[in-house]
């Protein structure tokens, strides 16, 4: 394997599972250094134990809520004198209600994590990238940042502004060589895919399979999103290969968005 992140340290968000974790794995394959951050300390550290057992990285762990702006804070300076390469906003949630079904609550709580956790982890990250002159910033966004979708109107607001602050993060930071992009799945086959279809059929009177087969029927490849095609572009907007990438929001949804 070529290696093409040796020498590089990323930070990684919501990498206990899912998205986050494929993540982790194919950057440590090819080389580079991990901060995995979730909320929950136990879990994070067997999966670092994991990945530093299989690929043979330094792999070191900040486990904090991204919504406690403190509490990054002090876990980004806690890395010291670790540079962090890459930041890769992936933690998030999803909550589907019609949208006069949400309580201001459960709106605020889907922006809390998806879009202010961002904000707090990349201003603590950035200073940092700022002085060295170097750094890439992924996020990840979603095909519901691209699109309107029924019954997940909390989550599509999100996700667009995750885009729109890709956008503008782009044009801020290129001057400092920091390259900022995001990255726009489809449904992904994770836990929270599972989750994601068994709200979605609770609100449309139907059964999980029946969901998952309607999901299925608007994307020309059928089926969903594996972790891995999502880490491959996350592999790739991390290396030198992406060097005149920024500022893009790149699909991964199987033709979805050409519909």
């Amino acid at each position: 394997m070529s290696k093409r992140l040796c020498g590089k340290t990323a930070l990684i968000t919501g990498a206990s599972r899912g998205i986050g974790r494929a993540i982790a794995d194919a950057y440590a394959a090819e080389g580079a250094n991990l901060v995995l951050n979730a909320r929950d300390a136990t879990k994070l550290a067997a999966v670092a134990r994991e990945i530093a057992q299989a690929h043979g990285v330094a792999v070191h762990t900040a486990a904090c809520d991204v919504t406690d702006r403190d509490a990054v804070f002090a876990a980004v300076a806690a890395l010291g004198d670790l540079p962090v390469d890459v930041l890769v906003n992936n933690a998030g949630v999803h909550m589907a209600r019609r949208f006069l079904d949400y309580t201001f609550e459960e709106f605020r709580a889907v922006l809390e994590t998806n879009v202010y956790g961002v904000l707090h982890i990349t201003q603590a990250v950035l200073p940092g990238m700022i002085e060295r002159q170097a750094g890439r910033v992924i996020n990840l966004a979603s095909t519901a940042g691209k699109w309107g979708s029924r019954n997940q109107s909390a989550y599509n607001a999100s996700k667009h502004a995750v885009v729109g602050l890709t956008r503008c993060l782009g044009l801020e930071m290129a001057p400092h060589n920091i390259l900022v992009n995001a990255i726009c799945p489809w449904v992904v086959d994770t836990d929270m895919a599972v989750g994601f279809i068994g709200e979605h059929a609770a609100v449309n009177g139907v059964s999980p399979e029946q969901m998952l087969d309607a999901l299925k029927g608007t994307v020309p490849i059928k089926r969903m999103v594996k972790p891995q095609e999502v880490a491959a572009v996350a592999v790739f907007l991390a290396s030198g290969e992406s060097s005149y990438v920024n500022g893009q929001t790149w699909a991964v949804d199987g033709g979805y968005t050409m519909i």
